[in-house]
């Protein structure tokens, strides 16, 4: 489960199995989860975030995508 980032109290990761599906980050805070696909940014899974604490998370998403992808590539095979 390598953290990418963590920021605000929020833990931005992959799961070590995850790599057979397209790139994404898994967050979590306060017993949260919410999974964001690196490519276009949606939402793929909400699981108690509201949503201006997705909007503030989609935001970092969006300013750290491309050292995400490069995690992801490097820890997966690209």
């Amino acid at each position: 489960m390598p953290t990418l980032l963590q920021w605000k109290g929020y833990r931005f990761f992959f799961y070590s199995a995850d790599g057979w599906e397209p790139p994404h980050v898994h967050v979590v805070k306060d017993g949260r989860e919410a999974k964001i696909w690196l490519r276009d940014l949606n939402i793929a899974v909400n699981l108690g975030f509201p949503a201006r604490d997705l909007n503030e998370i989609i935001g970092a998403v969006r300013e750290h995508r491309n050292a995400f992808l490069e995690a992801w590539n490097d820890y997966f095979g690209a």
